[in-house]
C-alpha cells in the first residue's frame, strides 16, 4: 500500500496552533490508510491551503470565451426518419462487437434525498435507479449478443451499500465498481477543517475524476486491450442516458474524440457550452467571465460524454481544481474539485442537442425527490420505449 506522498507521520504531539502540515502528520492511523488508498495528495492539500480565499475568482474563471460559431451545435434526425435510422445501423456493428462500455457516476456525499444512497433509492415502480441502470444493461446484451461493461464511480459513502446492493452480480469485469479520489476540507483560513466531532472531514474531489481513477481501476486497460473503442459516461440519476446506437452512429461520422451531449435550456445551471482559445469546450457557469450570461446560450451540459477509450485510457492532461465553499455541519468548508466538462479543454468535442421530454429524452437529472416525483412521466416513457423487464440486481447479469 502507497503511502501519501511527501508525509512523514509523527506520532501525535500536543502543540499550540499546529500548522496544517503537522495536522496531517498526526491524523489517525485508519484515516492515513484510507487516504493512501483514495489517491490522497498530501503536498497537494498544503499548496491549496496556501491560496484559500486568495484570488479565487481569477483561479477559478476563464479570462475571456466566445459563442459558439456555426457548426458548433448539431441536432439528431427526427426518430423514426431514414437520416436516423441509417445512424442506428451505423451504431449497432461497435454493440455487436461489444465495443462500447458505460461509466455511471454514482459517487458523491449521499446527503440530497435524504441520506440515503441515490442508487438504491426507488425511481419507478419500486425499482431503484440501480435496478434500472442493470435492466437497461441487460436489455442491451439481448439486443446485439455482446456484453456492454456497466462500471460505477462510486465514493466512500456509496461504494459499500452499491456493492452489498449488487451482490453476486458484481463480478469485476461486466458489472465493477470504482473508487473516485479523496481529499480533505479546509477551513477559510487555510487550516483543517473538522466536524463537530473534531474528526478531519474527507469528501470526493468531483467528476473529473474519472479518467484517473477509471485508468487506477484498471478496468479501462483491459477494455481497451480486448478491442474496447467506447466508453459513455453519464450521471446515475440521469435515467434518458442511456447506451443509444443512434448517437453512436452520429458520434462515429463527426471524427471527433469526444461528443458532448447538450439540451435545450429551461433554466438550467452547471455547464454552459462556448468557444475558449478558438474550440468548443464546456465551461461551469461559475468559471464564466464576468458578464457573460449563460442563459444567453440556448443549451446546456447534460453531463452526458461519449469518448473515445483509446483517448481516455492515455489523457494525461493537467486538471484544474476549482476552488469552492460548501455548507458543512452549518459552518463554510473550502474544497478543491475536478470538474469533468474539462475533458473538452483537451480533445477533439463536439457538441450534440438531445431531447429532454418524452420517450427519447437524454436529460432526465433527478437532485432530490421532488424534482424524482416531477420526472417520472418521463422516465416511465423512457422505460417503455428501451423495453426494459423490470429485473433488480438479483435477476443475473
Amino acid at each position: 500500500m502507497t503511502k501519501c506522498p511527501h508525509l512523514r507521520y509523527a506520532p501525535s504531539v500536543s502543540a499550540p496552533n499546529p500548522t496544517l502540515r503537522e495536522e496531517l502528520e498526526r491524523l489517525p492511523d485508519d484515516l492515513r490508510e484510507r487516504l493512501s488508498r483514495s489517491g490522497f495528495d498530501a503536498e497537494r492539500l498544503v499548496r491549496w491551503a496556501s491560496e484559500v480565499g486568495r484570488d479565487r475568482e481569477a483561479r477559478n474563471r476563464l479570462p475571456s470565451v466566445e459563442p459558439l460559431g456555426p457548426g458548433d451545435l448539431a441536432s439528431l434526425p427526427e426518430p423514426g426518419s431514414a437520416e436516423y435510422e441509417a445512424l442506428v445501423a451505423r451504431g449497432e456493428g461497435p454493440l455487436r462487437r461489444g465495443e462500447v462500455a458505460l461509466v455511471v457516476l454514482a459517487g458523491g456525499m449521499a446527503t440530497r434525498m435524504g441520506g440515503v444512497v441515490k442508487a438504491l433509492v426507488p425511481a419507478l415502480g419500486g425499482r431503484t435507479f440501480l435496478d434500472l441502470r442493470l435492466e437497461a444493461k441487460r436489455a442491451l446484451e439481448a439486443r446485439y449478443g455482446a456484453a456492454v461493461p456497466l462500471w460505477l464511480m462510486t465514493s466512500e459513502a456509496t461504494e459499500g451499500p452499491i456493492q452489498e446492493a449488487l451482490g453476486p452480480a458484481l463480478d469485476g469485469r461486466s458489472i465493477a465498481t470504482f473508487p473516485q479520489s479523496v481529499s480533505l476540507r479546509l477551513t477559510p483560513e487555510g487550516g483543517l477543517f473538522r466536524d463537530e466531532s473534531g474528526a478531519p472531514s474527507p469528501y470526493p474531489t468531483g467528476h473529473g475524476d474519472v479518467p484517473e481513477a477509471l485508468g487506477a481501476s484498471g478496468l479501462l486497460g483491459r477494455f481497451v486491450e480486448g478491442g474496447g473503442r467506447y466508453v459513455w459516461i453519464a450521471n446515475l440519476d440521469n435515467l434518458g442516458a442511456t447506451v443509444d446506437p443512434a448517437l453512436l452512429g452520429w458520434h462515429l461520422g463527426q471524427g471527433a474524440e469526444l461528443t458532448v451531449e447538450v439540451a435545450d435550456r429551461a433554466g438550467d445551471k452547471g455547464g454552459t457550452p462556448v468557444r475558449y482559445q478558438g474550440k468548443p469546450v464546456v465551461c461551469e457557469d461559475f468559471r464564466l467571465p464576468p458578464g457573460f450570461d449563460p442563459m444567453s446560450v440556448p443549451v446546456a451540459n447534460t453531463n452526458n460524454f461519449l469518448v473515445g477509450a483509446g483517448a481516455l485510457a492515455t489523457y494525461s492532461a493537467p486538471w484544474t481544481y476549482v476552488e469552492v465553499e460548501k455548507k458543512v455541519g452549518g459552518r463554510t468548508a473550502i474544497q478543491r474539485e475536478r470538474l469533468l466538462g474539462e475533458m473538452t479543454f483537451h480533445l477533439p468535442t463536439r457538441f450534440v442537442r438531445v431531447p429532454r421530454t418524452g420517450p427519447y429524452a437524454r436529460f432526465l437529472p433527478v437532485k432530490d425527490n421532488d424534482e424524482l416525483a416531477r420526472r417520472r412521466p418521463d422516465i416511465e416513457a423512457v422505460v417503455r420505449r428501451l423495453g426494459l423487464p423490470g429485473e433488480g440486481p438479483s435477476g443475473g447479469a
